[in-house]
Order: C-alpha cells, then structure tokens, then sequence
C-alpha cells in the first residue's frame, strides 16, 4: 500500500463560493452527489498552536475512492483554509488520510517530521473525530491531513460513498444532516 498512512482517501479544495464549486463538480464533472452543511463546527480547533473561531461552509462527495471535500470559510478568523485564500490561491489544499489509529499515526508523523498546523475535533466533537493539518514546508501548496475515521465520521463518509454509487445526477446537493442523523 502507498502513502504515508495508507491511501490517499480526500483532496480538499478552498474555495471562495462553495455553491458555484459544487455546481462545476456536479454539472461539469459530473461528481456527486454533494452533502452541504452550511456551518461545520470544529471543536477544540487550534490553528498554530492558539484557539480560533474559526467557522467553515463543507460539501463532501465520493468520486471513486477519493472523496472531494470543499471549504469555504465563513469569517476572519485563523484557520489554514482562510490563509490559503488570503495568499491569493483557491483549489487543491490539502490531501488526507484517514485512521482508526490515530494516536499510532500521530507518532509516527512526528518521527518523520512532521509539524502541526491547525487541530480540533470535527462533527459533534467526540473524542474519536479528531483532525490534524501538518504545515505545508516540506511540499509548499499542498498540506497533508490526518483524520480520525472511527464512530460517526467514519459512518457518514461509508454513507458518502454509497450515496455516489450509482448517483444519477437526481438531486446534486444535499443538506449533510439526513445522513448525519443516521450516522450517530
């Protein structure tokens, strides 16, 4: 198996206006469907080593085995995604790799070297939801992601997944919560 942590399974773009990204997936690529949640909480999150507020627009769809994840940043406040747009870029950010084994997978990104860039707990917040952003030195443009897939975010992206199989373009945008009720 390649990668650091297994497969690649994520490529998360910023985007400025998530509603006409998710119309470019859907109508021009033909990806979807996208599950939309209009203010995605990211608890505990931390961007250099500091608490911030920050508060994001997501979309997710599966597109084979990669699933596509667009951010939009809501406010000001610190976050990779909002530097990211403040250095003039929109698109790719980051890639990710998602763990049941996240403490395992921690130390073994700090004995390669890598550096942590923002973290926090996505979803409801629960202890097994847990996200990390490695900086972005060692590959500038593209950061590395690690998250905790055991529980309820690792049911809903199963459901992600599902909902791609076989989509027929009938309704490209979804609201993230009728799948987030199953997933607790």
């Amino acid at each position: 198996m390649s990668g650091l942590f297994g497969p690649i399974r994520q490529n998360g773009y910023v985007v400025r206006d998530l509603r006409r990204a998710v119309r470019h997936w859907t109508e021009v690529i033909g990806v979807g469907p996208f599950f939309v949640i209009d203010d995605q909480p990211l608890n505990g999150f931390r961007f250099r080593g500091e608490p911030s507020e920050a508060r994001i627009r997501v979309a997710l769809a599966q597109s084979g085995g990669i699933q596509i994840e667009l951010i939009e940043p809501l406010n000001d406040a610190q976050s990779a995604f909002g530097e990211f747009l403040r250095s003039g870029r929109e698109g790719l950010q980051h890639i990710a790799f998602w763990t049941d084994e996240f403490d395992a997978a921690m130390r073994e990104a700090a004995g390669r070297g890598l550096t942590v860039l923002q973290e926090g707990c996505s979803g409801s917040g629960a202890p097994d939801e847990r996200f990390v952003y490695f900086t972005a030195e060692h590959h500038p443009g593209t950061m590395i992601e690690l998250s905790e897939t055991r529980g309820a975010k690792g049911r809903l992206f199963r459901a992600i997944a599902a909902a791609a199989e076989g989509w027929d373009g009938a309704e490209p945008v979804r609201d993230m919560r009728s799948l987030l009720d199953g997933a607790s």
